[in-house]
């Protein structure tokens, strides 16, 4: 969400992951969405300096209310163009969300809602990859939409090796065993035992996630 800045969030890239968003709900599309916070506060990269670390829990939890703060953000931008939605956090704070509780996601889903899950799974050491995974399986979800900036699963970093190659399917086994840094292998390991399917593709242009949706061949498949 931080777009071109270095931090925080950026309007017009809200505003057009919002729009997108749109454009699946408008063709029947049930949307859940489950959000990182690397933009505001990355938990792991503070727990990483030699001698100055912080606490790998209190960096995790610190890092979960950052998606809160997102979770907040995209429910403003989504219903400035008339979506309906609800915000449910693994972790309590009533005044501005709804606790996760499953059989009510599922319902607001049903009455056509778009939910955004924040706050991860509510414990620490897990990631938000692992928390979309878990709630994805949760709500008998078809499939998971690893946004990104990146047009797929490379064998490699593509902003720093030239040579690196797309891979246009994979096994969730290909993942685990190459070592590809696309999820965490929590996260693949949970959609590889419940065979749900992941689509990874780039969310920075415009209409992506609906090329997704009606099964354009864009982006890596991992099944």
């Amino acid at each position: 969400m931080q777009g071109d800045q270095n931090h925080g969030i950026d309007q017009l890239t809200l505003n057009s992951i919002a729009r997108q968003i749109k454009e699946i709900k408008e063709i029947g599309v049930e949307v859940a969405i489950v959000l990182g916070g690397g933009n505001i506060f990355r938990g792991l990269e503070n727990t990483e300096n030699k001698g100055l670390e912080m606490e790998r829990a209190v960096a995790d939890y610190m890092g979960m209310l950052a998606t809160v703060i997102n979770g907040l953000a995209l429910q403003d931008a989504l219903e400035k163009l008339g979506l309906p939605t609800r915000v449910m956090t693994a972790i309590e704070m009533q005044k501005i969300a709804e606790p996760y509780i499953r059989r009510r996601a599922i319902r607001h889903l049903e009455k056509g809602r778009i939910v955004i899950f924040v706050a991860g799974t509510g414990n620490p050491y897990f990631t938000t990859d692992t928390a979309a995974a878990l709630r994805a399986m949760e709500i008998n979800a078809d499939v998971i939409l690893k946004a990104t900036k990146v047009d797929g699963i490379y064998s490699c970093d593509p902003f720093k090796d030239k040579n690196a190659r797309k891979f246009k399917r994979l096994k969730y086994i290909d993942i685990l065993k190459k070592g590809l840094k696309v999820m965490d292998a929590t996260a693949v390991s949970l959609c590889m035992d419940n065979h749900l399917p992941i689509v990874v593709f780039n969310l920075n242009k415009p209409g992506n996630i609906k090329r997704v949706i009606l099964g354009e061949s864009i982006g890596t498949i991992v099944k």
